[in-house]
């Protein structure tokens, strides 16, 4: 019934599976007949905590007994208590605007960089530099700063101007014009194949635009979170970024994105707003997941999972040879490259015919982003089914 309703009243804007999930725990979720599925995408990297974790459903359910909502005219307690968290988290004096997505993330950090480049130069700079591959959101400006033409397709035109992209890091440096105030990237490009950019041309290029004074804005919407291993992959890569923004894990499935930035004066009352970000609620959520994930971090579990994922991972590349060429990625955002003779989305379509839920990333990339607390259990269940799966195919 629920499917029909759906195709009646629902736009058809994705390919929709209609299983029809009705609770989970963790790392698994169950369908309304009760068949479990091991899930190693956590929504799109978003259910950084799992399904059903009590710590978080408990401060949800106390906040929303209380207050969910009042606009950001008034004090919000927990928002207040989220920006300090991140700051803290990061050791660095940032301040943070909240939004509800990554892609409004990536819009509020396109707005501080326009309005540090019509006060910062004589001349107005309005150029954002982004790379081939990446993607940034699904607005029409963040469509247009995503540098894969397909998302640019002539029906949502025109688009807005003061955007180019690079097919490389080092073919950054030639780009930058006197028009040029930012440079937008992403340490680990989640929907680009799950690539990450290595440590030392990160760190060349934040050095150059530091002495060249543009901004350079990481976006760790997917990477961000404790998704890489550290609190943020910008941590990893030992750079500071004026601007970095958040989404995804941030608040374990409640709505959230987050502009961080060492600009904390450029935007003023008036330049930015949002009815619903940062609401009682979503920074509630927020907090939890930040407490929940830096106790799990120290505990030194965090890091055994990463090294227990990676070694099935690499183990599956063994045995099956005629389909993965290499492991990709950092920390729990992980992928196999495959073959250009392997159907990706016959690998996708059987491993949920076993009961594990994976991902696509760009044309060859079977991506894994389970929950950062998936136990060993579920890991061993999830990769023996796999292997299971692609047994069939053969």
């Amino acid at each position: 019934m629920h499917k029909e309703m759906d195709k009646e009243y629902v736009l058809n804007t994705y390919p929709r599976n209609y299983v029809n999930f009705k609770y989970g725990k963790n790392a698994s979720i169950f369908d309304e007949s009760g068949k479990d599925y091991i899930d190693f995408t956590s929504g799109i990297g978003v259910n950084s905590v799992g399904h059903g974790n009590a710590r978080l459903v408990t401060a949800i359910s106390k906040q929303a007994s209380n207050i969910i909502h009042t606009s950001n005219l008034y004090l919000i307690e927990p928002q207040a208590e989220l920006a300090k968290k991140i700051s803290e988290l990061y050791g660095q004096a940032v301040g943070t605007f909240f939004a509800n997505s990554g892609a409004e993330a990536n819009e509020g950090a396109i707005k501080i960089a326009r309005k540090y480049g019509q006060k910062k130069f004589k001349n107005k700079r309005f150029k954002v530099i982004t790379l081939a591959n990446s993607f940034h959101g699904r607005t029409i400006t963040t469509v247009k700063a995503t540098g894969q033409k397909s998302f640019h397709k002539s029906d949502f035109a025109p688009y807005p101007d003061g955007f180019s992209y690079e097919q490389k890091i080092e073919d950054i440096y030639s780009a930058v014009d006197d028009e040029t105030v930012a440079v937008m990237i992403e340490l680990v490009q989640g929907e680009g194949g799950v690539a990450p950019f290595d440590r030392a041309d990160i760190q060349k290029l934040a050095s150059f635009l530091k002495e060249k004074e543009l901004l350079f804005i990481v976006d760790e919407v997917q990477t961000g979170v404790y998704r890489t291993g550290e609190f943020l992959c910008t941590m990893l890569y030992d750079i500071k970024p004026d601007i970095i923004t958040l989404a995804k894990g941030l608040a374990g499935g409640v709505p959230i994105g987050a502009v961080v930035t060492t600009h904390k004066d450029l935007l003023e009352v008036g330049d930015h707003g949002s009815t619903f970000g940062g609401n009682f609620l979503s920074t509630r959520a927020g907090l939890e997941v930040l407490e929940i994930l830096e106790a799990h971090k120290s505990s030194g579990e965090l890091e055994k999972t990463i090294k227990y994922f990676d070694s099935k991972l690499k183990k599956l590349l063994v045995e099956f040879p005629k389909f993965f060429s290499e492991v990709a990625g950092i920390g729990l955002m992980r992928g196999l490259r495959c073959f250009e003779s392997v159907d990706l989305s016959k690998l996708v379509d059987t491993a949920f015919e076993n009961r594990v839920l994976v991902l696509k990333s760009g044309r060859n990339t079977l991506r894994f982003l389970p929950p950062l607390t998936v136990s060993k259990e579920e890991i061993d269940e999830g990769f023996e089914r796999l292997k299971n799966a692609f047994d069939k195919i053969g």
